[in-house]
């Protein structure tokens, strides 16, 4: 697929998907919908890639929905220029390779949605994110609404939600909203790096993994938390990534799971 909003490229095994509408920060629109699930499929299907990382291009992350090419033209009844790919954004994140963003700058409404279900959020010095969705008369989509409650608690969840004020992110760091907060050089080599270390582990054990988070984060019945716990630990048992990690400790080498997945 040639890409019109994004670009994407192997980073020695991480693959780096950058926003591309710098002149709009990258505001969001259908067509780039469809290129991030391309993209995110494609590197999900690549045994060269063991995690993801996104960013922006420019000076922002996301603006958010962008508001001409979207809002406007939904508002006045007219259909998106290209076909809308049906995917389930969220569905495709939790079940993907380890995902880290990386932002920028500016990370406004579905700017934030788009990456809290990613597994690790590292921010410039320079980033500002915003859950503002109340201030153009809309409710907050993507699950943040479960999301955004897991990061942070119910008080601050509601307040970020209700008053849809902008924070800085130094003050996002505070709130748990992201993870880490570095200076602006420093941001794609540091989530590469975190996506790196993620990434170089058994990969199906991390997909069970991230499957376990996503079923068990708001599972109350202990006993199905333990199921679902002992059904991945089958699957990952008769995995040949585990039992290469069991040979390479034996015989005191550093464990090769990409090949081992290829053999």
């Amino acid at each position: 697929m040639t890409y019109e909003t994004i670009l994407a490229e192997n980073r020695d095994g991480v693959c780096l998907i950058t926003l591309n509408r710098p002149e709009r920060l990258n505001a969001w629109t259908y067509t780039m919908a469809e290129e991030l699930t391309d993209a995110v499929e494609a590197a999900n299907a690549d045994d060269n890639i063991g995690s993801i990382v996104m960013t922006g291009a420019g000076r922002g992350f996301c603006a958010g929905a962008d508001v001409q090419d979207v809002f406007k033209a939904q508002s006045d009844g007219a259909k998106p220029e290209r076909s809308r790919r049906a995917t389930d954004w969220v569905g495709l994140v939790r079940d993907s390779k380890p995902m880290v963003a990386a932002v920028n700058g500016a990370a406004i409404g579905l700017g934030t949605t788009l990456i809290l279900p990613m597994d690790y959020m590292v921010a410039s010095s320079q980033a500002k994110l915003s859950l503002r969705f109340v201030k153009m008369g809309l409710v907050p989509e993507l699950a943040s609404s479960r999301f955004l409650f897991a990061r942070v608690g119910f008080g601050k969840a509601n307040e970020l939600m209700l008053t849809g004020r902008t924070v800085e992110a130094a003050e996002a760091l505070q709130l748990g909203l992201v993870d880490r907060v570095v200076e602006a050089g420093a941001l794609v080599d540091t989530a590469i790096g975190v996506a790196r270390s993620m990434g170089e582990n058994p990969s199906v054990a991390l997909r069970m993994i991230k499957k376990l988070a996503t079923q068990n984060a708001a599972e109350t019945d202990l006993k199905v938390v333990q199921q679902r716990e002992g059904d991945g630990l089958k699957v990952a048992y008769a995995s040949p990534e585990h039992k290469e990690a069991i040979a390479a400790f034996l015989e005191k080498r550093t464990p090769d799971f990409i090949g081992a997945r290829k053999r």
